[in-house]
């Protein structure tokens, strides 16, 4: 497993040609940045702005007791596993573990995003206090 910074993760995903790895014309997969938060953190706190990206966000939770599912959603969503996968939970630890998860059910390119989403610690200092783009999505039935 590959350890990024939140910047790392982000010049790797950004729109900018000129920055951004695994152009379409290229052959290789895009990397997918895989957002392993709660829906109400998702809500309430807010998401990576896939807008702003080349590459697509996937949102599905990790939580310790219900990893098979975790897999079997990823496995869904993602069939090719050579595709590079960017795990970004609050703090990096969650992450982690989905990550090897990944690693685990056989993703050949994983990374985690160590600093997360909000925090400010480690070697980076997270997605949102990076100024990297965020947006809010309310959840329907929410």
């Amino acid at each position: 497993m590959k350890v990024l910074t939140a910047r790392q993760a982000w010049e790797m995903l950004e729109k900018d040609p000129e920055n951004a790895t695994g152009n379409a014309d290229d052959g290789a997969p895009r990397p997918i940045l895989v957002d392993v938060r709660t829906p109400p953190e998702w809500m309430h706190v807010g998401l990576p702005d896939a807008d702003a990206m080349t590459a697509p966000l996937l949102c599905i939770t990790w939580q310790p007791d219900r990893q098979q599912e975790f897999v079997e959603a990823l496995l869904e969503a993602v069939p090719d596993q050579q595709t590079p996968l960017l795990f970004l939970c609050r703090s990096g630890v969650r992450s982690h573990h989905a990550a090897l998860l990944a690693e685990n059910a056989g993703y050949a390119d994983v990374s985690n995003i160590v600093d997360g989403f909000e925090d400010q610690h480690g070697p980076g200092k997270g997605w949102r206090s990076s100024g990297l783009p965020s947006s809010y999505m309310p959840l329907s039935g929410s």
